[in-house]
């Protein structure tokens, strides 16, 4: 019998029997156990906390409110679930990533962020993640491209008769005054006198800033951590005058260049991090620029439609069963 098939067995039967044992984090002490089977693979608790912590950067035990637990949790294991699902796929259409493209991509971060490699250890130690864990990591989202890259991307094409139609039916957003295309992270607060709470938003935001500073898409991030609008499409908030911003965002805005970050603002609902994605002069035409912006807008739009669709078939074809 398989080696892996049998180390499988093993594990369930020593679930079945209580040897090992699981408790809420909410409420005890927590041991590992499968949490989930996926085709031929599983996943365990263990893979769960991490991922946990992975995304949200806090400890899962450290989540008091269970209801709020329970939805993380719900999220995070169906997270991990299509990533086996989709790793499977990739598997089967004989897509491999080497050591040397890991390589190059941790250079390539580093090169970005004018980071030296003790200096990347550094930061990653100060989230609590491992140089292998990363590794892996750079592994999976490298995979993940080539594999979206191959069954959905590449079969997109974008005419220019719907770019056309796009702006047509959406002229207002393009012909007045200088225009910018934002995006946000928005972290609510329910009380803005909560000292405590206003000091762990602003370390959720630390964690946020680490993360891009590290290579992450500030669209992934937006997804994982905003609360407030776009946040399923990347904190994707449109186009807008800058005259029309609020004061506070307006001051920000002006003085950043397109593809740039803020800072975290403090804000009376909670903290902001905005995104100038694009900033276009006062015109009426159809430039280049404008062009462009809408042919990505129609993309990202197909893409996740796609996605959406392509991603619900594999699980419909996999084997899943969840243990809680």
């Amino acid at each position: 019998m398989n080696k892996d098939i049998i180390i499988r067995f093993l594990l369930v039967v020593l679930c079945m029997t209580g040897s090992i044992v699981y408790a809420d984090p909410v409420y005890a002490k927590i041991c590992n156990r499968i949490v989930a089977f996926v085709n031929d693979d599983i996943i365990t608790l263990h893979e769960l906390r991490n991922k946990i912590k992975e995304m949200t950067g806090i400890e899962p035990e450290s989540i008091k409110n269970r209801e709020k637990y329970l939805q993380v949790r719900r999220y995070v294991l169906q997270t991990l679930i299509d990533e086996k699902i989709t790793h499977a796929k990739a598997k089967e259409l004989g897509i491999t990533i080497t050591d040397a493209e890991i390589d190059n991509e941790i250079e390539r971060i580093k090169k970005d962020n004018n980071l030296t490699q003790e200096q990347l250890l550094e930061n990653l130690k100060s989230q609590g993640i491992s140089y292998e864990s990363f590794r892996k990591k750079i592994r999976h989202d490298i995979e993940q491209m080539r594999l979206t890259q191959f069954e959905i991307n590449s079969k997109i094409v974008i005419s220019e008769e719907a770019i056309q139609k796009y702006y047509e039916e959406h002229k207002d957003e393009f012909k007045t005054g200088n225009r910018v295309h934002l995006a946000t992270i928005i972290l609510i607060q329910q009380d803005s006198s909560n000292r405590a709470e206003t000091m762990s938003l602003y370390k959720t935001a630390d964690v946020i800033m680490a993360r891009l500073k590290n290579g992450q898409k500030f669209e992934r991030l937006a997804a994982e951590f905003s609360e407030g609008p776009g946040a399923d499409d990347g904190g994707d908030l449109g186009v807008f005058d800058l005259s029309s911003l609020d004061p506070v965002l307006k001051a920000v805005v002006e003085k950043m260049s397109p593809g740039e970050v803020s800072r975290p603002i403090k804000r009376s609902f909670g903290i902001q991090i905005i995104k100038l994605i694009d900033k276009q002069d006062a015109s009426n035409n159809l430039s280049a620029n404008i062009r462009d912006s809408i042919r990505q807008r129609l993309y990202r739009i197909e893409i996740k439609k796609r996605y959406d669709t392509w991603i619900k078939n594999l699980r419909k074809k996999a084997y899943t069963k969840i243990i809680f």
